[in-house]
């Protein structure tokens, strides 16, 4: 009876020391954590820009018992790349929430800063995916650190098999595979992609996506390459006015406004699904590229205003189209071309007062130059 009280009181003051504690604090200050202390510090996730900083979190926190399990061998060579493999392990065992033992059902998913899920499992104590809960309820002064007896391993996934395991990207997963782009997205990598969902698909015109589709190595691969870079840039690599090259060999732009993050005219409404060769974020449009149909001809650059512009565009031809037959497009974001001028290549003004407010693109072409702006139309 007096070991059980003097448990519990050890217990009871253990948490209240707690309250005056960052999670990392609380880790710092165990005596059974000293392995995930040096990696937490090593993966560089310690800061106030991550665990140290405002939460709330959750922290599933693995005891040194529980990181012997894994073999000295394995934590060494996570420790030998702090910022890779470790860092993702790490992530997977933080919930951007605080979420308490009594906040917990059977099983209900909780989705880590990984970007992936884990599991909970109540009928036989508390199980995280194969670890047990054994305290619960350390709330320090942005979160809560609940101990368990094993570390919790992602699933091995690439970006391949985000799309493919989620449920709003089954046309871009029909996409890639038909394209012959699944191994090579599933390669080393590392990659950055951005995935558009279902919806964003279903924005494009129905008789264009399904030509795309007839001819999946064509302009279809091409569109996809303009949606993947090379590295892993994750959402705090990323800046306003930041340019990204894609896979395609054409730039995509970074906008950041009070709405959010845009990639070209997409929002990133999901961002930093890490996984073992890059990261994922999903957007809700598809971006489009300058296709092949000008891949021989010689990119020059031409002057477009007001931009944004209301009833009419000014157009500045490049010295290289000045006197030459040119073709141009107005291109909407769903690839639809909304208007096709015929000009000679005199600098010139278009009416634009017709056309929805919107992002738009314009295409110029003539028999050896092109040249592309992208304009926001409407007031």
């Amino acid at each position: 009876m007096a070991k059980k009280l003097t448990t519990t009181f050890i217990f009871v003051l253990a948490s209240l020391f707690a309250f005056s504690q960052s999670v990392v604090e609380i880790i710092v200050n165990s005596p059974d954590h000293n392995t995930l202390e040096a990696a937490v510090i090593a993966a560089e996730l310690d800061g106030t820009d991550a665990l140290g900083g405002a939460g709330p979190f959750t922290v599933f926190a693995p005891t040194d018992a529980a990181f012997a399990l894994l073999g000295q061998s394995t934590i060494d060579d996570l420790l030998a790349d702090p910022t890779g493999d470790l860092q993702r392990i790490l992530l997977y065992h933080v919930v951007g929430a605080e979420v308490l033992s009594t906040d917990l059902s059977d099983g209900q998913s909780a989705t880590t800063l990984l970007g992936q899920n884990i599991e909970v499992d109540l009928s036989a104590g508390v199980m995280i995916n194969n670890a047990m809960v054994t305290v619960a309820d350390l709330q320090g002064t942005n979160g809560v650190v609940h101990v368990i007896n094993a570390v919790l391993l992602p699933p091995a996934s690439t970006v391949v098999d985000v799309v493919v395991n989620s449920p709003v990207h089954n046309t871009l997963e029909t996409a890639v595979t038909l394209a012959e782009l699944d191994d090579d997205l599933g390669g080393d990598g590392p990659f950055t992609l951005f995935a558009p969902t279902d919806d964003a698909f279903a924005m494009i015109d129905a008789t264009y996506l399904a030509d795309l589709l007839a001819d999946p190595t064509g302009d279809l691969a091409s569109i996809l390459l303009h949606h993947a870079v090379s590295g892993e840039v994750l959402s705090g690599d990323l800046s306003d006015g930041m340019m990204a090259t894609t896979l395609f060999n054409q730039e995509v732009a970074v906008s950041i406004t009070t709405e959010g993050v845009f990639i070209d005219n997409a929002q990133v409404t999901v961002a930093d699904i890490r996984t073992l060769n890059g990261v994922v974020h999903v957007i809700d449009a598809v971006l489009l590229p300058t296709l092949t149909s000008v891949k021989d001809l010689n990119e020059t650059v031409m002057s477009v205003f007001p931009n944004p512009a209301t009833n009419q565009l000014n157009l500045e031809f490049p010295e290289e189209m000045i006197n030459q037959a040119v073709s141009i497009d107005l291109v909407n974001t769903n690839g639809k071309v909304m208007k096709n001028w015929q000009l000679n290549g005199q600098n010139t003004k278009i009416d634009v007062s017709q056309y929805p407010t919107g992002m738009y693109f314009l295409l110029l072409t003539s028999d050896a130059h092109f040249a592309k702006a992208r304009v926001v139309l409407g007031k």
